[in-house]
């Protein structure tokens, strides 16, 4: 594995927030090695953004912004809602 994703495993994987953790860092772990150069460059950018906003969206608690890559966070929703 390269050292971005490397990276971006541990950046996913170490949230602060046990559910960001578990929900974020579990896809992660599972698809990093199959995301595109696209998708890895959006998966980092939507790492940036805090906990709690990741977690409304990821739950469909609050619609995702514009500025956020909504295929990405419906991969993870998706894949979220398989385990």
């Amino acid at each position: 594995m390269d050292d971005f994703r490397k990276r971006l495993l541990y950046k996913a994987s170490h949230r602060g927030m046990k559910e960001a953790d578990r929900l974020i860092g579990d896809f992660a772990l599972a698809r990093i090695g199959t995301l595109s150069e696209s998708q890895l460059t959006s998966f980092d950018l939507l790492l940036d953004e805090s906990d709690n906003d990741l977690l409304k969206w990821i739950m469909e608690r609050e619609e995702i912004p514009g500025w956020v890559d909504s295929n990405l966070i419906t991969e993870i929703i998706n894949f979220n809602n398989e385990q």
